[in-house]
This record gives C-alpha cells, sequence and structure tokens, in this order.
C-alpha cells in the first residue's frame, strides 16, 4: 500500500459537491465503536479537526486509536438528516449479541449467503480464506429455507469466496426461485462467466436475476495491483455472454486511492455504453478487514463524500442528483438514478429533496434494486432488443416509459465498516445480512476482524 499518496489535502472543493458547513455546531458527536485489538464495545467520537472529521475511541487496555472518516468535502451533517445521536442506553451488546437483535432498527433487504470460501484469485483485499468445508448444496437449500423463515423475502445473495466455482449453482439458483425468491444474485469476479457459456445459460435458465460483478478498473494495471492478474479482457467477455442470455450486471468496482480512484468516471463511461448490458456502477471504497495485517493509515481511507466529488467531477454528474441512503444509515452509501438516452448520456431521475431523504423500509430498498438491476427488454418487438430501441420516440411518453424499463441505471456505493471506523450508530441501521450458523448479521459486523485479521 507504499505506492498510495496522500492526494485528498490537496482535491479542489467542487462547486457540484454541497459545501461544508461554516454554522455548524463544533460539540462531537458521541457514539460506539470498537476496540481495533481486542473489538471491546468501547465509547467514541466523532470530532471535526483540521478540515476533516474524526472518529476517537479509547480501550482500556489498548489505547486511544482514531481514524478520518469524512473529509468535509460535503456537508456532513446535511448528508446525515436528522438523525439522533445513539442514547446511552441503547445497543450495549452489540456486535457480541448480533443474530439480529431486537435493537436494530431495519429489515432484512438483502441476505448474503455463503456458497464457498474457495476462489480462483488471491486479492489484495478479501475476507475469504478457502479454508472453511464447503456446504453441501443439501445444506445450501435448508439455508435458503431458513433464511426465508427467518427473513420473509430477501433478495437473496450467493457469495463467496468465488460462488461460480460450484458447478451445482444453477440447481440453487432454481431452488431459490422455486421457494419463492423474487430476486436471486450472484456476486461473482466474473472469470467463469467469462469462459463457460453453458454454465451463463444453465445459471439464466436457472432463473437467475442479475450478476454483481467485481470491476475495479478499464485497464490491467488496476487488476494486477488488486487481483494479481490481468483480468479486463475477461471482464468484458463475461458482460457479454450475461449480455446474451438477459442477465442484467451491475459493476462493482473497490475503490483504493492512487490505484483506481481517478478511474471512477471512467468506469462510469465503460458501464454506460454497455448499457442495457449492465445495470449500474456500485462503488464499494476499500474498507480493511479480513487478510489486511496493519492499521491503515489516514492517507489510504477513501471516504463517502470523496467518492462523492470524484462523480461529480469525473462523471459530471450534478450532486444534487445523488441521494444519501434511505435504507441504511446515511453515512453507508448514496444512490442515482438515470435512463440511458439512445446517445449515450445520462438522464437523472433522482434529486435530492427533504422527502427523498426520508427513511425507506428494507422491501422498498428491495424493490429499488430490483427493478433496476434486473434485465428488462422493450415489448412487442420481434427484431431484437437494439432494433426495438432504435424505433422508439423516446420524446413521447410511451417511448419514454419503454426506455426507462429498459434502459434503467443506477449509480450507487456502499462503504463498508472495520474495526477502526465501526460506528454502532451506522451498524443497527444495517438492511444487508450475512446467514451463517442459522443467524442473520449485518455484513460489516460479520465480517469485522481485528488489526492483523
Amino acid at each position: 500500500m507504499g505506492e498510495q499518496d496522500n492526494c485528498c489535502c490537496n482535491q479542489q472543493r467542487s462547486a457540484a459537491a454541497a459545501p461544508a458547513a461554516t454554522a455548524t455546531t463544533e460539540r462531537p458527536r458521541h457514539t460506539r465503536s470498537v476496540c481495533p485489538v481486542c473489538l471491546t464495545q468501547v465509547e467514541a467520537v466523532l470530532k471535526r479537526e483540521g478540515g476533516l472529521i474524526y472518529m476517537e475511541k479509547t480501550c482500556a487496555e489498548h489505547g486511544t486509536f482514531r481514524t478520518v472518516v469524512w473529509r468535509e468535502l460535503a456537508d456532513i451533517e446535511q448528508w446525515r438528516g436528522c438523525l439522533p445521536e445513539l442514547g446511552a442506553a441503547e445497543n450495549l451488546g452489540c456486535p457480541d449479541n448480533c443474530g439480529i437483535c431486537p435493537e436494530h432498527q431495519q429489515g432484512s433487504c438483502c441476505v448474503l449467503l455463503e456458497v464457498t470460501r474457495r476462489c480462483d484469485l488471491h486479492c489484495r483485499f478479501c475476507f475469504a480464506d478457502g479454508t472453511t468445508p464447503e456446504p453441501s448444496l443439501d445444506e445450501l437449500k435448508a439455508a435458503v429455507d431458513d433464511i426465508l423463515a427467518k427473513a420473509g423475502q430477501p433478495l437473496l445473495q450467493l457469495s463467496g469466496g468465488e460462488p461460480a466455482l460450484r458447478d451445482d449453482l444453477p440447481q440453487l439458483v432454481a431452488y431459490a426461485k422455486q421457494r419463492g425468491y423474487k430476486y436471486v444474485q450472484l456476486n461473482s469476479n466474473g472469470l467463469r462467466l467469462a469462459a463457460d457459456e453453458a454454465y451463463v445459460r444453465a445459471l439464466a435458465e436457472a432463473g437467475l436475476s442479475f450478476v454483481f460483478m467485481q470491476f475495479d478498473g478499464v485497464d490491467n494495471g488496476v487488476y494486477e495491483y488488486l487481483r494479481h492478474a490481468p483480468l479486463l479482457k475477461q471482464k468484458l467477455r463475461a458482460i457479454e455472454l450475461c449480455d446474451k442470455y438477459n442477465i442484467g450486471v451491475t459493476l462493482v468496482p473497490t475503490v483504493v486511492r492512487g490505484v483506481n480512484d481517478q478511474q471512477i468516471g471512467e468506469i462510469i463511461r465503460l458501464a454506460v455504453s454497455r448499457s442495457p448490458a449492465v445495470r449500474g456502477v456500485h462503488f464499494q471504497p476499500v474498507s480493511y478487514f479480513g487478510r489486511y495485517p496493519e492499521q491503515p493509515a489516514d492517507d489510504q481511507r477513501y471516504t463517502l463524500d470523496e467518492l462523492l466529488l470524484a462523480i461529480s467531477e469525473q462523471a459530471g454528474v450534478a450532486a444534487e442528483h445523488i441521494l444519501p441512503s434511505r435504507c441504511d444509515h446515511p453515512l453507508c452509501g448514496c444512490h442515482a438514478s438515470f435512463v440511458v438516452l439512445p446517445d449515450g448520456s445520462l438522464l437523472p431521475l433522482s434529486r435530492r429533496s427533504d422527502a427523498q431523504q426520508s427513511p425507506s423500509t428494507a422491501e422498498q430498498n428491495r424493490e429499488y434494486v430490483g427493478r433496476h438491476w434486473q434485465r428488462k427488454e422493450p415489448e412487442g418487438c420481434c427484431c431484437g432488443p437494439q432494433a426495438a430501441q432504435q424505433e422508439l420516440d423516446v420524446a413521447s411518453l410511451e417511448g419514454f416509459a419503454q426506455r426507462a424499463s429498459s434502459h434503467g441505471f443506477t449509480i450507487t456505493a456502499m462503504a463498508f465498516q472495520d474495526a477502526m471506523n465501526l460506528d454502532i450508530e451506522r451498524l443497527r441501521r444495517c438492511s444487508l445480512h450475512v446467514y451463517h450458523n442459522g443467524r442473520l448479521i449485518p455484513f460489516c459486523c460479520r465480517y469485522l476482524t481485528p488489526i492483523g485479521g
């Protein structure tokens, strides 16, 4: 990580980004976190210092820790809204008693089911160790049933490791659809999808809703650094085959400072150029859990407000069209909705407002994701989707509605937490849960690891 340069302090605030507040209170915001060494719950504060916002916390045994959580490239108070601070007697058992506990404030939008810990890559940032015994297909079917019983009908994410290493994955997808799951998502690096067309066809026939595909950049240098292999050709081939079998793909870049943070606009433009096969881009600023061996320096942190500014400056998306998360905590992520017009431009459908910043339920968020990421084609055409789109008059109400249905596009992000920046105020609103040993556990809690991995 030594080659990542500290460029954040010299970035210019864009007029497109919300200006940093000048009248907000300087009183620290109280919350709780964990000691990054022993993972014991400790008191924490978010405090403004030198134009940055830090989380600071002290463990009686291991000392004081702090890490940057926001760089004031956008107004954190406006972005967070009116959510109250963590109460003195709330969530005192978090994260140790998670499963999820009655104090958790959000339902399950998405539930992640690990189908393997095996992987055909050895990435620089990963929590999969490859040593956990792989569950049988019958065990996974039982888990699918148990998730339904515990969480209703969430969006089911089949994950790993690399789940496409399982030959029986199409059978599991078909079983989940048979059991009533409306949306089944595959989290994948895309390598088998690029190499095995019959496997992609089998997934499509089984009813797979969409693929959430690792996609870090537009040149092989990024992949060689993060994934130890030149993978761009395989990634693009995976998109082509998913397109052939009408499976929507959302690209998922892990954003690492000095590696691919200057390619955010290029990734979005590449994704748009492959609409409607590609349904959007879901950015994930790097978090430090799993095999990462040490406490990251502040200049290695890539914060959510930096991403907001980069999307505006590099992709030309006005800040007013990017909304805070309404299902999870606002500091956990963002979303923006568009239609890709025939000339390749993005027409924004989302605009920040007080009404849009009101909380949404897990069910509402699930439908937002499912509607946008699942592939739809225009009706009434026997000559293929592209021919149909050429005939549409998008200026008409009917034409625009069809275009919006078939060429919807999202820019979203999730800023996962690790042991250094875990904020229990945020964690208790998590709607992405991992199924583990019969329990539903918030993602950042399930994969929480101490410094040293």
